[in-house]
């Protein structure tokens, strides 16, 4: 009995010392790459932040299956886990339309920090340059009395977006 916890623990190190130098070899890759593509640093963290997530749940998902728990029980725990999640997600629905959002701004859309717009909308005329781009919001410095607004992604993306100005001139 010792043998087989004392090789599984050395599975469980293991997996964590790969896991440990999975999460450096992507910091010094995606420090190259937004080097190399001059990328903002507030990206850089996203995509970070994004990557670790990843290695973390597939060695979190990994360890059951070497301390040997069989696959029944871990559906029961992770169904559990995710009814859990998901009645909380309903009660906050418009927090995961937010996240939702920011992923699609994120990858599709043409603002970034720096760049001056205007929401074209009846109720909502604001003119102003962005300063931060969040999980959930976006928050807009305006010209006219010098304000900070924060706007959740959801408006930026179902709302039209004018550039006025670009930071880098794209």
């Amino acid at each position: 009995m010792q043998s087989i916890l004392t090789h599984k623990f050395a599975y469980v190190l293991y997996a964590f010392i790969c896991l440990l130098i999975v999460i450096n070899i992507t910091k010094k890759l995606t420090k190259a790459y937004i080097v190399k593509n001059d990328i903002e640093p507030h990206r850089r963290k996203l995509i970070l932040n994004l990557s670790y997530l990843l290695y973390y749940i597939i060695f979190f998902i990994s360890i059951p299956f070497v301390l040997g728990v069989s696959v029944n029980e871990l559906i029961v725990f992770v169904s559990s886990i995710l009814a859990v999640l998901g009645v909380g997600f309903f009660a906050q629905w418009s927090m995961l339309s937010n996240l939702t959002a920011s992923i699609i701004l994120f990858f599709y859309h043409p603002v970034r920090i720096g760049d001056t717009i205007r929401i074209l909308d009846k109720e909502l005329d604001l003119t102003g340059e962005v300063k931060n781009i969040t999980g959930f919001y976006v928050l807009i410095k305006t010209s006219e009395g010098n304000r900070e607004i924060t706007i959740p992604n959801t408006v930026i993306l179902y709302k039209g977006i004018e550039l006025i100005k670009t930071k880098n001139n794209r």
